[in-house]
């Protein structure tokens, strides 16, 4: 395992260097573009992304999306299974009774290569900024990016190739992530680590409809937010994501409350995340605070906290001069009844080694909550081998010393598989409760309402013009 670290480590170093050294784009790349002031309106194609407001892949010739990444043809290092592990897996899948499983948490990355729009902050590879470039090397060498002129399209026949190995086909909602924006409203591309245009992983579904979900990322601060929701709507996007602490919004914010109206009228659903951010530079932690959440919810929002707000501690918005664990404010939310039915928790990375095995405890034995609670990994995090141990969770009374092997092969096989079996293995090492099938299939939220014709569909553009790509 450490010797794995390591290797993961080392390649965090050598993928970006090979990146500079093969495929550096010219340094003014990296400016920032200029400002557009003019909504254009234009047909969308079947098929293709079509010009969704702010997307550098609005642009995207047909022979793109024609391209879009399918499962690897390569098999896998890893051996076949052994006959335990196998059984494990099996026994996860179980009590599914036909459903679909549900990942409603994976994040799409890239560098920008292939035509996908997406853009990384050169920060990212900046021997000034050490941890940040070893971050991100990491992450996408454990996501199985070897080529750097590839690395969009690497990374998603990976996640399709562990897709395809789910003895179930499960539906993995993608996530877009949008950029930070000035109190103005323009792109802040100085604190900007990544974007993940809306049509990338809008096209990305549409290639891969049985498995891929789209969850569109749209501030609240972009000029054409409104428009953009309504394009999106049209298009059967039914999820906004946000990461409050890294993207900037503060989501208690009043001037926010047409957004939320336009949002409870279209029917989206907001996924937020809740709690401290660790992996996505964050200039403000403040805006993880679960309680900021009621003000969508008091509009009639549909919210899933992330993570269950199971990081750090923030003010205690109902006890000025008071803090709290921000995971004690998730369950207060949860515990109002104002906000049954309307208010949900995903579970993400809630096994993590740094995270509090006591609040795992608390949300396997609060079956009361079970119902409003949906599985996600946060992937491509479990493919890290340090940030998720079962012997951490074998040794606090979680999983048995046999399960913990078997899962550890079967992390060697699949990391996106080896997260969904760990969820369905854990359990209270008291009581023995389980979190039941229903937190693992689809939910009603994450259902993509495609629609069955996209010529009409009027696409607006940003106010900013399409931002470069890649490192």
């Amino acid at each position: 395992m450490q010797a794995r670290s390591l290797f993961t480590a080392l390649s965090a170093l050598l993928i970006p260097l090979a990146a500079e050294a093969q495929a550096a784009p010219p340094a003014k790349a990296h400016a920032i573009p200029q400002e557009s002031s003019r909504a254009i309106p234009q047909a969308t194609p079947r098929g293709l992304s079509g010009g969704l407001p702010g997307d550098s892949s609005a642009s995207l010739p047909p022979h793109v999306s024609k391209s879009m990444p399918r499962p690897s043809d390569k098999r896998r290092d890893a051996a076949p299974l052994s006959p335990g592990a196998q059984a494990l897996v099996e026994r996860a899948f179980a009590d599914l009774g036909g459903r679909k499983p549900l990942d409603c948490h994976v994040h799409i990355l890239g560098l920008g290569t292939g035509g996908s729009g997406v853009y990384a902050s050169p920060a990212l590879r900046s021997w000034l900024r050490p941890w940040s470039r070893l971050k991100a090397g990491a992450v996408l060498a454990a996501s199985g990016v070897t080529d750097p002129a590839r690395a969009d399209q690497q990374y998603v026949e990976r996640l399709l190739s562990l897709a395809s190995d789910f003895p179930v086909p499960p539906r993995l909602a993608v996530l877009a992530f949008d950029c930070r924006h000035t109190p103005g409203g323009e792109r802040d591309l100085e604190r900007t680590e990544f974007r993940i245009p809306d049509g990338y992983v809008l096209d990305l579904a549409r290639s891969h409809p049985d498995t891929f979900v789209p969850v569109a990322s749209v501030h609240p601060r972009d000029p054409h937010a409104l428009a953009r929701l309504e394009s999106l709507a049209a298009q059967g996007v039914r999820v906004i994501k946000w990461l409050p602490n890294a993207q900037g919004m503060d989501p208690s914010d009043p001037s926010f409350d047409p957004f939320y109206r336009a949002m409870a009228r279209l029917g989206m659903a907001l996924l937020c995340h809740t709690g401290h951010e660790a992996s996505v530079a964050s200039a403000d932690q403040r805006l993880g605070n679960p309680l900021l959440l009621r003000r969508p919810l008091d509009l009639g929002v549909t919210v899933v906290m992330a993570h269950a707000g199971n990081r750090g501690s923030s003010e205690d918005l109902d006890h000025p001069g008071r803090r709290a664990r921000n995971f004690e404010l998730f369950l207060r939310m949860m515990d109002d009844p104002r906000y049954a039915g309307r208010l949900y928790g995903d579970i993400s990375m809630l096994a993590q080694t740094a995270r509090s095995t006591g609040d795992l405890k608390t949300l396997l034995e609060r079956a009361d909550l079970h119902p409003r609670l949906i599985n996600g990994s946060d992937y491509p995090l479990p493919a890290v081998d340090i940030l998720v141990q079962p012997r951490v969770l074998w040794l606090a009374g979680f999983l048995t010393e046999r399960e913990r092997r078997q899962l550890d092969e079967i992390r060697r096989a699949n990391p996106l598989l080896f997260d969904f079996v760990l969820k369905r293995t854990l359990r209270h090492p008291k009581t023995g409760a389980r979190f039941p099938a229903s937190v693992f299939v689809e939910h009603p939220a994450f259902a993509w309402r495609d629609a069955p014709e996209f010529e009409a569909t009027p696409a607006v553009t940003s106010a900013s013009a399409p931002i470069p790509g890649g490192l």
